[in-house]
């Protein structure tokens, strides 16, 4: 099993509080940084989130030469921030800037308000952006030097492009998730290179996977092919002192987080880890919310990782 730290820059942090997190999960060892890609607070609507929201792009530039190892990603970005194209650049760039060490989780967004205080459209339907936007943004990419692309659909149309600039990862890992019945799995088995599950019912999850896996097979794909994950919050503490301070420091209820996340002292984190391997998780999302607590990253980097690695 692969353990991701995946953060929420959105709720109020500063760029050097993201850089303090990506640079103390490389040196634990943890297989990736991703981020949220937001630009607004949730949650209580009488705090704004200072310092206010950072760009998730142009973040992962910065951690592309502040680091040196660690892969980095969205999970996941909105294709209403941003044109396909403009995406595809983005993250062939940032894929130079690391050596090639980015992923790219797409999704369709649902954080309406977000929307609304920095202007930018929301459209009621956008299932068809996303099945586009991976189309253009993989097609983009796989074109050879030298060709041209072109593409015309409901949402985006693209004549005659160059197709440049190309990343440095002969293919750039896409990652495409939710818990839709049909269509988000038969998305994922065209496009992507892994599933994941956002913070799942733990009975749901085998279920989900097999879903997948027999998209994958009605076109001719091998299901082996795609990496399946899960996000989950994740709070432990060394005992159950460590653990309920941590909790509320996220505002959550010890028992809540045991139900529903990766919560408690690190032997019961274990167990329920084991439990998602066995459900077919082969890669966990480890979210993490308090930004300013690396000790609690050094917790599950000790206590956690290597019975599962």
């Amino acid at each position: 099993m692969r353990f991701r730290i995946f953060t929420e820059p959105q709720q109020g942090a500063t760029y050097d509080d993201i850089l303090a997190v990506a640079q103390a999960s490389e040196r634990l060892g943890f297989d990736a940084f991703f981020r949220s890609d937001h630009y607004m607070k949730m949650g209580d609507a009488g705090e704004i989130g200072l310092p206010g929201p950072t760009d998730a792009w142009t973040t992962l530039a910065g951690l592309a030469r502040e680091t040196e190892s660690i892969r980095l990603g969205t999970l996941v970005s909105s294709v209403t921030y941003r044109p396909p194209g403009i995406l595809a650049i983005q993250v062939a760039q940032v894929d130079q800037m690391s050596g090639g060490r980015v992923e790219l989780g797409l999704g369709t967004g649902w954080f309406e308000q977000e929307h609304l205080a920095y202007g930018i459209p929301f459209p009621a339907k956008r299932f068809g952006m996303l099945e586009e936007q991976l189309e253009v943004i993989t097609g983009l990419w796989n074109t050879p030097i030298g060709e041209r692309y072109s593409f015309e659909g409901a949402h985006y149309t693209l004549v005659d492009s160059p197709a440049l600039p190309k990343p440095t990862q002969a293919r750039v890992p896409v990652i495409v998730g939710g818990g839709g019945a049909k269509r988000t799995p038969a998305l994922a088995a065209r496009f992507a290179t892994e599933f994941n599950l956002p913070f799942p019912d733990f009975a749901d999850v085998a279920g989900k996977f097999a879903g997948v896996r027999t998209a994958c097979e009605a076109i001719d794909r091998d299901p082996q092919e795609l990496v399946y994950s899960a996000a989950l919050i994740a709070v432990a503490g060394a005992n159950e002192a460590e653990f309920a301070r941590r909790a509320t420091a996220v505002g959550r209820e010890p028992a809540e987080l045991r139900e529903h996340g990766l919560a408690g002292t690190p032997s019961e984190i274990v167990d329920r880890l084991g439990a998602l391997a066995e459900s077919g998780v082969e890669c966990v999302y480890l979210q993490i919310m308090d930004l300013s607590d690396l000790e609690h990253l050094e917790l599950l980097a000790a206590e956690v990782v290597p019975h599962l690695s």
